[in-house]
């Protein structure tokens, strides 16, 4: 499998923030829960932005009118998961589908709940995946693999077939021979619950992420 590439010589990467989820565990929004004076989507947000990567989607479901207004002034372009209670699945498929006709070669899929995750880890994927010509670039953490992920144009037709409870593991796993494994310490972080936060907002992370 090779990379397809665009025939726009402006076309770059864009980043999809799958951010459409309930957070039960967490028992509030974690998009809107404080990260240094910012929600946590907005900086999820500006990282995006400031990798250069264009354009930035984010995908809302629950709560997504009380949820958009954390990402007022920014150049993002909004998109509702209608059916974002069935699953991953869904929000990655509705993100795709509104990136597909942009002309993009590449996409990055990311959370808003990995708050170490940052600019420079979004350029070094894309840096990753010119260098390789990989059509999938993973990150590598705790002994698995996951998001940010880069997958090229040619994957999209796959990521639209998800069932709605998949989320992308499993397309990495499929497709393992074509992908390249970033190691991607900071993005073992990530806010699942009461606990999680406070751990991570006290600087207390896993060593592997240090």
């Amino acid at each position: 499998m090779t990379s397809a590439e665009s025939t726009s010589p402006s076309a770059t990467t864009g980043i999809l923030l799958l951010a459409a989820g309930r957070s039960g565990r967490m028992g509030q929004p974690k998009q809107l829960m404080d990260w240094n004076g910012r929600p946590l989507l907005r900086h999820a947000a500006e990282q995006a932005i400031a990798s250069g990567c264009s354009p930035v989607l984010a995908v809302l479901g629950y709560e997504s009118v009380r949820i958009r207004e954390c990402l007022a002034g920014l150049p993002v372009e909004i998109v509702e998961n209608p059916s974002w209670e069935d699953g991953m699945g869904t929000t990655i498929r509705t993100g795709i589908q509104a990136l597909d006709s942009r002309g993009c070669p590449s996409v990055i899929l990311t959370l808003a709940d990995q708050p170490l995750v940052s600019s420079a880890t979004y350029s070094r994927i894309v840096e990753t995946h010119r260098r390789t010509g990989r059509p999938i670039v993973a990150s590598g953490y705790a002994g698995t693999v996951g998001v940010p992920v880069l997958f090229a144009r040619d994957l999209y037709p796959a990521l639209l077939q998800l069932e709605p409870t998949q989320g992308c593991k499993g397309m990495i796993l499929t497709h393992r021979e074509d992908a390249e494994i970033l190691p991607c310490p900071e993005a073992e972080c990530d806010v699942d619950t009461p606990a999680d936060y406070e751990r991570i907002r006290s600087g207390v992370i896993p060593p592997s992420s240090r």
